[in-house]
């Protein structure tokens, strides 16, 4: 068999080749870079799920978590594009049997295929990230369901993608991450059948999307107090950017966005169609509360004996500790329509209204009465300040800052849908605003 080799596949066309940093062909760490013993390696960034509060239900175990530092490894592993091959397609699995050989193979047609092969970049470091428990995934990430629940083992109905996406993030600084569609599997290859939305590119090289996308969406003004959310895109396979297609899996592809890029920036959020992730890069992490001042927050608020208006009981958040189990005795409950908070009672249903529904013996408005618990995933605060917010309908209490932000910004869900929610626990916002200002009650002494 003879694959006729395009040359010019390396050339500076396409998103994985307009990047300065991308020489060497050899999986070698860079000389002098290594951390010494002792060392802390040098941090990439952090990805954290949204919807879970500090850790998995049932506890982060190996590469299965909620939370994953990407960190510069001690040999390089990155890959990038070499040299691009037009084979009759019978012949594809034969042409991709050498498992060292990085590859992704676009089907055209029952008789054309066209394979890129990858060559090892010693100036990048890969990460892998899917639904996959296979050792190629370094994050492995199961779908997260709107209201706290979530699917983490397995599942038949799952929407995430086996090999999702691959982040390749520069050794040298400015350690610049970078995003893709797909991941490669265990045969290190990558493959777009033909029902795939795929293309060739005007200068002749080839691109692709995965059959329910990679979205990102980058925010306005970083993400810090001054942020406002971005335009969800499509990332390609090729890390190229589009605007979105009609629906998730629809085979026409958007309109490339030629002055944005896959770069991923603090604050950025990556949806995998099941499961939605949030960005933060070392500088922007020092900017976000500690898990000492969020325990400081709840000590201080403690202290402060905020008391049931009604009951005159005082009131206190529990530890993290004790983990979210029933609701303490103590625990306050917040009328989520109007803020007012109390201790817990049993007066004021309104089953006509809903089996949630009660009356706020204050100020008469009728909604969900729920517990508060907070906020304990640090990472997904835009700010150190008190929690003076609870999200509605679920009770999770943060920042103003912070609940605003999120209040305001769509996560996609489904095909085509977009829906405020609670980045503590994935529940969907409701009301107004999707969330209220606490009203406390001091003590009366």
């Amino acid at each position: 068999m003879v694959l006729e080799g395009t040359p010019d596949v390396g050339s500076p066309r396409t998103s994985d080749l307009q990047h300065p940093g991308s020489k060497g062909s050899c999986i070698l760490s860079s000389p002098g870079e290594e951390a010494l013993p002792g060392e802390e390696p040098i941090k990439y960034g952090e990805l954290i799920v949204l919807g879970y509060n500090g850790c998995l239900a049932s506890g982060d175990k190996g590469r299965r978590r909620s939370r994953l530092a990407l960190s510069r490894r001690p040999h390089a592993n990155g890959v990038k594009p070499d040299v691009m091959h037009h084979i009759s397609t019978p012949l594809v699995s034969k042409a991709l049997s050498n498992r060292g050989q990085h590859s992704i193979s676009y089907t055209l047609s029952r008789s054309h295929s066209v394979i890129v092969e990858y060559t090892h970049d010693s100036d990048t470091d890969m990460f892998q990230i899917g639904r996959s428990t296979e050792n190629m995934i370094d994050f492995v990430v199961t779908d997260t369901s709107p209201g706290g629940g979530a699917t983490e083992g397995p599942s038949a109905q799952s929407t995430i993608s086996r090999y999702a996406c691959r982040i390749l993030c520069d050794r040298r600084p400015p350690y610049t991450a970078r995003i893709y569609a797909a991941g490669f599997d265990a045969s290190s290859n990558i493959f777009l059948g033909e029902r795939a939305a795929k293309w060739r590119t005007p200068d002749g090289l080839m691109d692709g999307l995965t059959t329910n996308g990679v979205l990102v969406m980058h925010p306005a003004g970083g993400f810090s107090e001054d942020s406002a959310p971005g335009v969800w895109r499509e990332i390609s396979v090729c890390g190229n950017v589009y605007t979105l297609r009609d629906s998730r899996s629809a085979q026409q592809r958007g309109k490339l966005v030629e002055n944005e890029s896959n770069i991923l920036q603090d604050g950025s959020l990556i949806d995998l169609c099941g499961a939605t992730l949030l960005w933060r890069t070392p500088a922007g992490l020092l900017r976000a509360p500690t898990l000492k001042q969020l325990e400081a927050q709840r000590q201080e608020a403690n202290a402060a004996r905020p008391q049931c208006p009604v009951g005159l009981s005082t009131l206190a958040f529990p530890s993290p500790a004790r983990g979210r189990t029933a609701p303490d005795k103590q625990q306050p409950w917040v009328y989520v329509r109007c803020g007012h908070v109390h201790g817990y009672h049993g007066w004021g249903c309104r089953r006509e209204r809903g089996p949630q529904e009660r009356e706020c013996p204050l100020c008469r408005l009728v909604g969900p009465y729920v517990p508060l618990w907070l906020g304990q995933e640090a990472g997904l605060c835009l700010d150190p300040g008190p929690p003076s917010h609870a999200f509605a309908p679920c009770g999770h209490v943060c920042s103003e800052k912070t609940a605003r932000y999120w209040a305001q910004t769509p996560l996609p869900h489904g095909t085509h849908a977009f829906h405020a929610a609670c980045p503590f626990c994935g529940a969907w916002l409701t009301g107004e605003h999707g969330c209220v200002r606490l009203i406390f009650q001091g003590p009366l002494d």
